[in-house]
Order: structure tokens, then C-alpha cells, then sequence
């Protein structure tokens, strides 16, 4: 893999890991970020395993409802990063991804791909659904 996580990276995943942000301080930028450094060292699938698995275990330890947990945009966002990384150039860090791709930035991308009605739907919070309006690329 062309990308390489920073030291910050790393401490990040492993801080997040042993729950030790508050829920309002996991933004979207920080679930980008997340999701990079996994695809840094996994496969999609993987990767993919390993972000439901945290989040689902960030969600318990705060309290929250597991039912927040949406299977579709986690696995959609993975897939989505995993695109940028394969099509920009090497980063060092996540920080230098998301400066080279401000776009992910924007959490509202997934609905180029998915309409309101499918992406916000029970069945896309539950299970995966692939996307209604434009295929995300798979690698």
C-alpha cells in the first residue's frame, strides 16, 4: 500500500479503541480518519470488520443505542476511502489524505450514491445495501 500512517494515526486508533473520546468528539473527519488507517494495513473487508467492530464497541461504552450503528454508510464509507486511496497519490498520514481529498470531507458525498430514501432506510441502518444512484468502486 502506497499510504502510511502517522505515530498520531496510530495513537488516534488506539485511543479510539479503548474508548477514550466522547461521542461528540468522533466527527465525521475522525471516522475518515479511522477508516484510513485501517485500510492502511487491511483489505477492504477487513478493514471493514474492524470499524464496525469499534464503533459498535464505542456506541456500548457510551451508552448509546446500538441501533445508531448504520452498516450501510460504514461499509460505504470504507469503500469510499479505499477509492481515494487508490486513485491519489502517497500519503504519510492521514492529515496529508484528507488535505490531498478534501471532498471526503463532505459527509453528505454518499448521496450521489444513494437517495434519501434508501440510505436513510431500516434496512440500509441494518445491513448493507449497495448503492440506487452510482456504484462506489471496489478494489
Amino acid at each position: 500500500m502506497k499510504h502510511q500512517a502517522s505515530t498520531s494515526d496510530q495513537s488516534f486508533r488506539t485511543e479510539f479503541e479503548a474508548c477514550r473520546f466522547l461521542p461528540s468528539e468522533f466527527n465525521h473527519r475522525a471516522h475518515i480518519r479511522l477508516a484510513y488507517v485501517y485500510l492502511v494495513e487491511h483489505d477492504t473487508d477487513a478493514a471493514h470488520q474492524l470499524m464496525q467492530q469499534a464503533l459498535l464497541n464505542f456506541l456500548r461504552h457510551n451508552g448509546v443505542d446500538v441501533s445508531k450503528y448504520h452498516e450501510t454508510m460504514t461499509r460505504a464509507w470504507i469503500m469510499a476511502v479505499r477509492h481515494f486511496m487508490e486513485s491519489s497519490p502517497t500519503s504519510e498520514s492521514s492529515e496529508a489524505f484528507m488535505t490531498c481529498n478534501p471532498r471526503m470531507l463532505d459527509s453528505k458525498i454518499m448521496m450521489t450514491h444513494y437517495s434519501a430514501e434508501v440510505l436513510l432506510s431500516e434496512e440500509a441502518r441494518a445491513r448493507f445495501v449497495e448503492p440506487n444512484l452510482s456504484p462506489i468502486p471496489r478494489y
